[in-house]
């Protein structure tokens, strides 16, 4: 009798196994909405997060397991570049930023706790962006953004005691899995804030047992700090006069925008999946974005989204079978840079590769 169901059981294993093959195989592979084309592929490093501002692009790069930042021309993203590159044992710089000038932004731990830094267009001077002092007593800034004249910044920080040291470790971590390094808007969510093999959607209803992060703007003209409550992935208007930045809410994340001055608080997207990673568009116009509501709240299926800020309408702009796109920044009104771990050869079909850069044109 044993024998028998054992034969059972392995039948119907197998017949599973073969059914859901077939589906795999049936699925079809969609056509892209807009052109994309890699623009930046290196087997040998991650190349994640484009920042772009006049004629610059600053992107972060994980290469032998150590955390850098380099600056190339918008015509050439796959020369060598400009390199703000560890300077002390352990130092880790990530969250690149462009400045119209050439002046790149960073984060680095070299203090110990993380810090921002302006590294200058011209000479080899590195400015402190905001009080370091503050930083090692209250503060350690993430996802730093700025206004393309670098007069306003914005960072968003856990002030949570119990989940510093933690974020240290992450943030330093240069043998991290893959998928993390492109995914930094999970570092918030404490179901996917750590590699594992399956995820709770981000969708209205599961629970965020994090406390909340916070975003701060720093205007360097007055040094004037300001902090959002419940506010993350914060991006700068080119004008320097709006901020939009990511509210969770329920387990969900939204898209909110506020004049700088305090006014105008409107919440752009209610959907019930995730909306993460906005940035505006050079003429302010419309924002990009990365969502997985199309994959019904999927951690590792996103996509770039496109809003116009007048009329509320979103577009799609990305697509694949499976894919995890992400860090979208405007070349110009019409073309977006992104960082995706799809296969060169077969973009719309496969996943898994490293992290580059790509392209999707709109028009």
């Amino acid at each position: 009798m044993h024998k028998s169901w054992l034969k059972l059981f392995v039948g119907v294993m197998i017949t599973v196994a073969f059914g859901q093959a077939a589906i795999a195989r049936t699925e079809k592979v969609p056509d892209p909405i807009y052109p994309v084309q890699v623009v930046l592929e290196d087997g040998k490093r991650e190349t994640v997060y484009p920042s772009v501002a006049g004629e610059f692009v600053v992107y972060s790069q994980r290469k032998n397991n150590e955390f850098s930042v380099i600056r190339v021309s918008k015509g050439t993203l796959n020369a060598t570049g400009h390199p703000i590159v560890p300077a002390v044992p352990h130092e880790a710089i990530r969250y690149g930023v462009a400045l119209k000038d050439g002046a790149i932004g960073y984060i680095s731990n070299r203090l110990g706790p993380t810090s921002a830094w302006m590294h200058q267009a011209e000479g080899d001077g590195h400015i402190a962006i905001g009080s370091v002092s503050t930083y090692r007593v209250a503060l350690m800034p993430l996802n730093l953004k700025a206004s393309s004249d670098g007069n306003l910044w914005c960072f968003d920080s856990s002030l949570k005691k119990t989940r510093r040291s933690a974020i240290l470790d992450d943030y330093s971590d240069g043998f991290k899995q893959d998928e993390l390094i492109g995914q930094q808007w999970r570092l918030y969510s404490s179901d996917a804030w750590r590699y594992k093999q399956g995820y709770y959607p981000t969708k209205t209803g599961t629970r965020n047992k994090f406390q909340a992060p916070s975003l701060f703007l720093f205007d360097r003209t007055s040094s004037q700090l300001t902090m959002f409550p419940n506010a993350f992935n914060g991006a700068v208007s080119p004008d320097g006069k709006r901020v939009i930045f990511v509210r969770e809410n329920d387990g969900n994340y939204d898209l909110w925008m506020q004049d700088v001055d305090g006014h105008h608080l409107t919440q752009l997207t209610t959907n019930q999946f995730g909306d993460f990673e906005p940035t505006f568009s050079p003429d302010g116009n419309k924002i990009a974005f990365i969502s997985n509501r199309d994959s019904e709240g999927d951690v590792r299926v996103t996509s770039i989204y496109v809003m116009d800020l007048k009329s509320g309408k979103i577009e799609r702009v990305t697509n694949a079978l499976k894919a995890t796109d992400g860090g979208p920044a405007w070349l110009d009104n019409h073309s977006i840079v992104f960082h995706s771990n799809r296969d060169p050869k077969k973009p719309q079909a496969s996943d898994g590769a490293e992290w580059n850069l790509w392209k999707v044109t709109l028009k």
